[in-house]
């Protein structure tokens, strides 16, 4: 579709409000007109900013938003207030042509429970908050409620971090195979198995130069996560290795929270969950995805929903404080009543935090490379709406939620759990509360400074084989980190 831009270049906050109602739509910006377009005009006078979108896609639709910015408002706050207008005025255009409202409304962008918080936190009552979101952005009922108990749940986390608290990342690029939805940067063991040492070898000195650098700061970590990939493709040996060498590094007296990620069955057995145990992991992740074997193999996974089981026996035989589960919903040759098998099955196996993840179709992936058969938004949203209220009547909470372009109907990540079971590093990163300390391959390191809303992002080399060759990348996004927290 043809975008046309008129007193603002707002394209991120048009391309979104574009994806949820048009998913095969992509942006053009060159070219001529065509016969699906659309005019989005920002214009102020005094201190209200009224945007107006024209619409043309098989009909004609008309859309306009207003808000008002007094003099002096901050400059961030005012540039989220007029792309406020822009997207509402793309929505109103939008759901008049189709007809349509999608399950979260006017909201668009990764984090849309930050809204709910900013709310909670300048006073407004939950039943305000609530009314905000269903009177201006539509968002529906089963989604405002989730909204709310999410921003509840980040601003209890927040309470409890102090300026200097950061939470530790280690990324294990590699799997025993690489699943057909997957566009992380992550490799075969099969292809890249040479790789591994050099690249662990590599990975300890950061770990040891990371921690130096957070006990010069002054910096407490509060939580660790370890993910991938998938970390438990390392041997017992080398995970050993691994966490040794960052509990030597850096000082966790203060961290709340240990968590490796064992996400494939066939990466998993006795001696490394006993290594974990031995390093105080308290939580680990079992990723099935689906429990239906058809699934698992239509996503290129080597191993049944017999693997999960017993992958399972053997994490509670070993008595972990939290066992975490994903499934995904809207896999290839999966369907409502396949979703709804799998996470009964979850639920009995006695996961006490489940991640309800929408599939996302990423570029890199194969099942947009192959063209794989799908099911439709509607069975995806039959797959969320059981999964909602049984998540609920066992016990569990929505706490953390998160989008991502490119969903299947339009909807949302969320992590459940039962009472107490909090993954904070889920929350943290999520609600972007404090600092993310990447450390590996493809690492994102986010710097954050809550009281002025600043945050700042390096990033590390993405593949194994250059990260193990170019010491200096890692070298320099430390530095980056240091400066940032000496100029706080």
């Amino acid at each position: 579709m043809k975008l046309v831009f008129h007193g603002h270049d707002y394209r991120y906050a048009v391309e979104q409000s574009l994806l949820a109602f048009f998913p095969q739509e992509r942006p053009v910006y060159d070219g001529d007109q065509g016969e699906d377009w659309a005019q989005v005009d920002l214009a102020c006078r005094g201190e209200t900013w009224t945007a107006v979108t024209e619409l043309c896609r098989g009909g004609r639709a008309r859309g306009e938003a207003s808000v008002t910015v007094p003099a002096g408002t901050d400059p961030y706050e005012a540039e989220r207030e007029k792309q406020k207008a822009v997207k509402l005025s793309f929505f109103h255009a939008a759901r008049a042509l189709t007809g349509v409202t999608p399950p979260w409304g006017a909201l668009t962008g990764i984090r849309p429970g930050k809204l709910a918080a900013r709310l909670l936190e300048a006073g407004k009552t939950e039943e305000e908050t609530e009314r905000e979101l269903s009177e201006v952005y539509c968002v529906s009922r089963q989604r405002r409620r989730m909204c709310l108990e999410t921003a509840k749940a980040g601003l209890a986390a927040q309470r409890d971090l102090g300026p200097r608290d950061i939470a530790v990342y280690i990324g294990i690029p590699f799997c025993p195979t690489r699943c057909a939805y997957c566009s992380f940067v992550s490799n075969s063991v099969e292809k890249s198995f040479h790789l591994v040492e050099p690249y662990l070898q590599a990975l300890l000195a950061e770990v040891a130069s990371a921690g130096a650098m957070v006990r010069e700061l002054g910096l407490r970590v509060r939580a660790f996560y370890m993910g991938g990939g998938t970390p438990t493709t390392l041997k017992a040996e080398q995970m050993d290795r691994l966490l040794t060498a960052f509990e030597a590094a850096f000082d966790l007296s203060a961290c709340r929270e240990r968590t490796v990620e064992a996400g494939r069955p066939d990466t998993i057995d006795p001696e490394k969950l006993g290594v974990l145990k031995a390093h105080q992991i308290t939580r680990v992740s079992i990723n099935p995805q689906t429990m239906e074997d058809t699934v698992l193999q239509a996503i290129g996974r080597r191993h049944s929903a017999d693997d999960i089981r017993r992958a399972m026996a053997q994490v509670r035989a070993a008595q972990f404080e939290s066992v975490n589960m994903d499934l995904i919903a809207g896999l290839p040759e999966d369907t409502p009543a396949g979703f709804r098998r799998s996470l009964d099955e979850c639920l009995e196996l006695g996961a006490d935090n489940i991640t309800i993840h929408t599939l996302s179709l990423k570029k890199g992936s194969r099942i947009t490379l192959e063209g794989t058969r799908l099911p439709g938004p509607e069975e995806v949203g039959e797959m969320l709406d059981y999964a909602d209220p049984t998540l609920r009547a066992a016990g569990f909470a929505p706490y953390y939620l998160y989008r991502q372009k490119y969903m299947s109907g339009s909807f949302e990540n969320t992590g459940w759990c039962m009472p107490g079971q909090e993954n904070l590093y889920n929350i943290y990163i999520m609600e972007e509360l404090c600092s993310i300390l990447s450390l590996g391959a493809g690492g994102s390191t986010k710097m954050v400074d809550p009281g002025r809303e600043r945050i700042e992002r390096v990033f590390n080399l993405k593949y194994p084989l250059e990260y193990t060759q170019r010491p200096e990348k890692i070298a320099a996004n430390q530095q980056a980190f240091a400066e940032f927290y000496r100029s706080l």
